[in-house]
């Protein structure tokens, strides 16, 4: 009897001989994630604003100060941005996230019209002035747009539960983060691909407990005490490794990360199972009401 040809990779995966999908599609690194918005357009502001450092240079000492003082506007602009769009990408990477409490992005514009301005008036008089400012505003809004204004996720019926999560999603990504810089002191390349791997799977659970805050407390240890510990531990290992290069000391610390991604895992699983087993009793409920009321149709889960 012909029988169908299916693998991990074949346009219908592994089947049963039912013909339905015998293993759960496997995780890619990739999934879940959008290209960066941050590079080339926001650290194209830098070089913009380089030729006005010769400009300066070749002008009367007032006017040198005018072009310097532009200068330094757009720079700052240019840095502002570039933290706005990091800050708008983490925004929106999280189902449950407060705004960002410093509108970059926005004060980037500002500087940039009044960088623009400067400009205008040093360069050549009161009406080119407004038209450089008001241009710089409007064309850096236009290109980059503004900072989330309002926060995401907070149930007004629940906001204090949602508070709390958001809370402790911050201080959790906090950890992640300042492990992330630890490694980067050490240039070493596999352990900071290491710790991206363990950064996903933590995530992983940061956006389950978002879904659901009744996960927070059995959670709480993960995103704090766990994470806290991981990082002093990574801290010292970037040290020692920056130091001595103790090859023990790198073991260790990739073995207590596989333990950490391990447990981390595990909870994630046992979340998602709970959040079956509700789905499981919803539908339990409305095959009861269904079948109170008459309904005969099977309802498929």
């Amino acid at each position: 009897m012909a029988k169908r040809y299916g693998s991990t990779h074949s346009p219908k995966g592994n089947l049963s001989e039912t013909g339905q999908s015998s293993a759960a599609p496997v995780a890619r690194p990739f999934d879940g994630k959008k290209p960066s918005r941050v590079g080339a357009r926001s650290n194209l502001l830098f070089f913009a604003a380089i030729p006005l450092a010769w400009k300066a240079f070749t002008a009367e000492p007032v006017t040198m100060a005018g072009y310097l003082a532009a200068l330094g506007c757009l720079v700052g602009a240019a840095f502002l941005t570039r933290e706005g769009l990091k800050a708008e990408e983490a925004y929106e990477a999280r189902k449950v996230a407060r705004r960002p409490a410093i509108p970059r992005k926005i004060f980037g514009s500002v500087l940039t019209g009044l960088g623009l301005g400067l400009v205008g008036w040093f360069g050549w008089g009161p009406f080119e002035t407004v038209i450089f400012a008001v241009l710089g505003v409007i064309l850096h809004s236009l290109a980059f747009g503004f900072d989330p204004l309002k926060n995401k996720g907070f149930d007004e019926i629940d906001l204090f539960q949602q508070d709390r999560v958001a809370k402790a999603v911050d201080e959790a990504e906090a950890h992640l983060k300042s492990m992330r810089e630890a490694l980067e002191r050490t240039g070493d390349r596999q352990a900071q691909d290491r710790l991206e791997r363990f950064i996903t799977t933590a995530r992983a659970m940061f956006r389950t407990v978002e879904d659901d805050p009744r996960d927070l407390t059995a959670a709480r240890k993960y995103l704090g005490v766990y994470l806290l510990g991981a990082r002093d531990a990574t801290a010292k290992y970037a040290d020692l490794w920056s130091k001595s290069r103790n090859v023990q000391a790198r073991d260790d610390w990739f073995a207590l990360l596989d333990d950490l991604e391990a447990n981390f895992d595990a909870r994630h699983k046992k979340f998602l199972l709970d959040d079956k087993t509700d789905l499981d009793i919803e539908i339990e409920v409305l095959r009861d009401r269904l079948a109170r009321e008459g309904v005969t149709e099977n309802i498929t889960s």
